[in-house]
């Protein structure tokens, strides 16, 4: 086939001829059926885009300047400076949705996570943009061998991504957009890069266009730009911000392992897109923007364009849609190592091939390994969501996927949950006992109102230090370390027994400091763990439907063992208020009571005692 450029007529797109395709609107309309809110994402006319329209400042406290993130791009740590002083947009790219999700995929979204709740705690109004890819070859295929319709397929693995994500403690992003709502888009952007000569159209032995448009590599000098380590040199510190980060292990090991456009060869790690096997390329690194059609496609997975029938290559989809809600340059673009190349890469090349600027800081969260092999479906040792949530509390496997730098290699075994297990009965106990003392729990109002400026240093420096979870974990088991000197304290001052109103004074003045102390060590160790995503109080882990709807963890073992451990950290608080009514001391016992309420619980007073049930 020629893959020469033939003269063609600019207002066959221009004018909207991809628009209004019967076969286009069919899928949309049979891919809605059942979901009210199916048509959320499809680019609504009057949805303006979310970041690039709002460019009012937003205050954020003094300590968001000594924020430093590792920026992919440049292979270096820098101080986060946003584009719009207190906004940051981030796009993060989402699942393909062929199959169930499995913990290497939910790795990146609690990673990306905990880097929006601390933008989120700093003060920055943080748009969140989060795609679907809910077409590609592995969603027709897998389809087409189950029997199912391939938009049929995609909905249902993409509620079940919705539905892990939730069970996990994952906030939704500000808005979610799928590659099917977005292809006029994608259209638009492969014409701008064409009549910029950026890419070529192939055609047929008798000049009618295949369907087939490739990235022209060759033409953009810049390509290799976002992975190519052998660009990576030495960065000191200086005015720009950046720091000298060879040493830095993290990045060694993932420019090792990780994809990148200076390997060679197949990467078993992350396969290439079929498309881009094509004899029709000029050059072996063009990549396909646009793929014809192929024999076993049925007719609602092509769109007719001025390039032929066909449908999206798998990297246009985020350059469109990344512009679509972003604008043409934001803060950050993040996703998993894998994807950081080819699809990071080219995807950089064909935005800033378009015209546009791209990201400012690019981040990418490492794999889980199983035995040092990445954890990968197609690898054959991919652990399902469900799977592992029927044997596991949301809880413990949160903590396990968060409790690690994102950077860092996240190994996966029975000591990894053994140790989160751990850590939730040491965290959930004394929560639970300084709870019983003080006679109640902070308010979620009270818990989220905590300002990072009111936050422990050394949590501080460490999640400002390019998001340190372990070091923040660090920061939280030592404050409980000082909550139980308190409670201690607490316990001895409870047991003086005055000899004289002086004495009196003093041991009232004491109990007094120590409940005081006590009480802020429960409010900063919850705000701490609400940073992480981790708050024992908050939803989901108070929502047992949840836990339940999610990989059966209601018939598990371990969600009675976490029932069990909330009916004895609820109890504890019942009796202090029994134990407040009988002393008559009626605000005591209202106190416990609506701190109860605050959380989601209800409490019913019966003939033999209170009970309880949530919300």
């Amino acid at each position: 086939m020629e893959n020469a450029e033939k003269p063609r007529n600019d207002d066959d797109v221009r004018t909207g001829q991809t628009t209004g395709i019967p076969e286009r609107q069919a899928t949309l309309d049979r891919y809605a059926a059942g979901d009210p809110d199916r048509g959320r994402n499809e680019a609504h006319p009057d949805m303006p885009p979310a970041f690039r329209n709002e460019t009012n400042p937003v205050p954020v406290a003094p300590l968001a300047k000594d924020l430093r993130v590792y920026n992919t791009a440049t292979h270096s740590v820098e101080v986060f400076k946003p584009i719009l002083p207190g906004r940051v947009g981030m796009y993060v790219c989402g699942a393909t949705v062929q199959s169930s999700p499995h913990i290497g995929h939910i790795r990146a979204a609690v990673a990306f996570d905990i880097i929006r709740r601390w933008m989120e705690r700093l003060g920055f109004k943080v748009t969140f943009i989060r795609n679907v890819t809910d077409i590609d070859d592995k969603i027709l295929d897998k389809a087409r061998a189950a029997g199912q319709q391939w938009w049929e397929r995609a909905y249902i693995y993409e509620r079940e991504f919705t539905h892990a994500y939730e069970a996990l403690g994952v906030q939704a992003p500000t808005y979610e957009p799928r590659a099917t709502g977005h292809i006029d888009e994608m259209v638009e952007l492969i014409q701008r890069l064409i009549d910029a000569g950026h890419a070529y159209v192939v055609y047929d032995e008798e000049g009618r266009p295949t369907g087939n448009v490739f990235f022209d590599v060759a033409s953009w000098p810049h390509y290799g730009e976002l992975t190519g380590q052998k660009q990576n040199a030495s960065t000191s510190s200086g005015a720009d911000g950046r720091i000298d980060a060879t040493w830095d292990a993290d990045s060694t090991v993932t420019d090792v392992m990780g994809p990148s456009v200076d390997k060679a060869g197949d990467d078993k790690y992350n396969p290439i897109d079929p498309a881009d096997y094509s004899p029709d390329k000029r050059d072996p690194r063009d990549f396909a923007l646009w793929k014809a059609s192929k024999p076993t496609d049925p007719s609602t997975a092509r769109w007719k364009t001025p390039f032929g029938e066909g449908r999206p290559g798998w990297h246009i989809e985020c350059s469109a849609m990344s512009h679509r809600y972003l604008g043409d340059m934001f803060d950050i673009h993040g996703g998993g190592l894998d994807l950081r190349f080819p699809h990071h890469e080219n995807e950089m090349a064909q935005t800033r091939a378009a015209g546009w600027r791209t990201a400012n800081v690019w981040m990418h969260s490492a794999w889980v390994t199983a035995k040092g092999e990445k954890m990968s479906k197609s690898l054959g040792n991919g652990l399902s969501v469900p799977a592992v949530l029927a044997q596991n509390s949301p809880w413990v496997v949160r903590y396990a996927l968060g409790s690690v730098h994102y950077r860092s290699m996240l190994e996966w075994g029975d000591q990894t949950l053994a140790e989160a297990q751990a850590a939730y009965e040491r965290i959930s106990n004394f929560i639970a006992r300084a709870g019983e003392v003080l006679g109640g729990q902070p308010t979620r109002e009270q818990v989220t109102d905590v300002d990072a400026a009111e936050l422990p240093e050394d949590f501080v420096n460490a999640m400002n230090d390019d998001f340190n979870v372990s070091g923040a974990i660090a920061a939280i088991f030592t404050m409980i370390r000082e909550g139980n000197k308190s409670l201690g304290g607490f316990a001895q001052a409870l047991a003086t027994k005055p000899n004289s109103p002086e004495e009196a004074e003093h041991v009232d003045s004491q109990r007094k400091q120590a409940t005081d102390k006590l009480a802020k060590n429960l409010l900063m160790v919850r705000a701490m763990l609400d940073v992480l995503g981790l708050d024992p109080l908050a939803q989901p882990w108070m929502d047992s439907e949840t836990a339940g709807r999610n990989g059966s963890a209601g018939k598990s073992s371990n969600a009675e063992a976490e029932h069990k451990l909330l009916d004895k950290m609820i109890g504890h608080q019942l009796k202090a208020r029994e134990a407040a009514r009988k002393a008559r001391n009626f605000a005591v016992a209202d106190t416990i009571r609506n701190s109860l309420t605050a959380m989601g619980i209800t409490i019913e007073d019966g003939r033999d005692g209170s009970t309880w049930s949530l919300q």
